[in-house]
Order: C-alpha cells, then structure tokens, then sequence
C-alpha cells in the first residue's frame, strides 16, 4: 500500500522502513566510531524522535545514557518559528559529549533553540543526528548537524515518529503529503 490517508490528508510513500533501518546502522557503526572511549549522552526531542532513537541506540556498542526532552513548533503542517518547552533539559551536561537526536531538521529554529541550551551548561562536545533534513526549508545555519539519515524536498512528511495534528507517528515508512499533480495509483 503506497498511499495511506491520515486525518483529511493523503500520503505517498517516500521512504520504506528497511531503508530507514539500513540507514539507521550506518549511522551508528559510525557513532560508535567517533565516541569510541567516551559515554556520550543522547537526548531525543520529543515526540518524533522516539521511533528513530530507540533504533539508533540499538545500534550503540559504547557506554551511553539517554534522555529526552519536548519542544514544540508546529501548527497543522507548518512551524510556527515559536519555541514552547515543555520538559527542560537535565541540568548535569557540564563536560559531557552530548548527541542531540531530532527526527527531522527544517528551518532549524527549534533545534538553535534547543543548542543555546545546551551550551549554556558548557559541554564538552554537541553533535545533532537527525534522521531527516530538509535543506531547502533551513534557515538558521546548524554547525552541529554531522549525522543526517536523508535528505528530503521541503515538503510535509509523516510515519516513523512523525506526525499530522498527533495522527501517523505509527506508521512503519516516511510518507510525504500527496500533491494534487500526484498520479492516481
């Protein structure tokens, strides 16, 4: 089934879970690379990120910790650029090595929100791993984005953590909203 409706809209399938999982293992053969030897702490942004993480982590042979924190910036399909925390961050990040997951990277608002944070607790490292970046939606330039899954158009995406209105994080794939030039399967 490539299509699937949530709520009022429609979706096509833009990424199949095997390939998110495969994507997903590279990207933690080389986490486990670069913190070799340090106990970095991954703090997952809620909601959407959870799906991603908890298989990321699977993927993590090194010591680490988790935690998760929620911020909020979207209205319908759209980001409204207004930060709302909801659940801060731990206050104990001095001299960690800390790996910010994110689902998805658009316009960067909340995630250099989310950065100026964080360096107020002096880190001693911050990456950004996010399984999807939409590089022509950016707007604030992330230095620390060095993990990135795909790359995808500027286009409403759903599934794998995602959601439309809190409808669709179950979903197995990534599915992007079905224009009206798209053909009938």
């Amino acid at each position: 089934m490539n299509t699937i409706k949530v709520l009022d809209k429609e979706f096509n399938i833009l990424l199949e879970n095997d390939n998110i999982q495969k994507r997903t293992r590279l990207i933690g053969i080389q986490m486990n690379l670069d913190y070799e030897k340090r106990c970095p702490l991954f703090i997952g942004v809620l909601n959407g990120s959870f799906l991603f993480m908890a298989d990321l982590v699977k993927e993590i042979t090194i010591p680490c910790e988790m935690t998760f924190i929620r911020v909020s910036s979207y209205k319908d399909t759209e980001s409204t650029g207004e930060i709302k925390e909801v659940f801060g961050l731990p206050e104990n990040l001095e001299n960690r090595d800390i790996i910010l997951v994110e689902d998805i990277v658009d316009t960067g608002f909340t995630l250099s929100y989310i950065l100026k944070e964080i360096y107020k607790q002096s880190p001693a490292s911050v990456s950004v791993c996010s399984l999807l970046l939409k590089p022509d939606a950016l707007k604030v330039p992330i230095e620390e984005l060095e993990y990135v899954g795909f790359e995808i158009a500027n286009e409403f995406v759903v599934g794998y953590g995602l959601d439309y209105n809190g409808h669709g994080r179950n979903l197995n794939h990534i599915y992007t909203v079905k224009t009206v030039a798209d053909p009938i399967p």
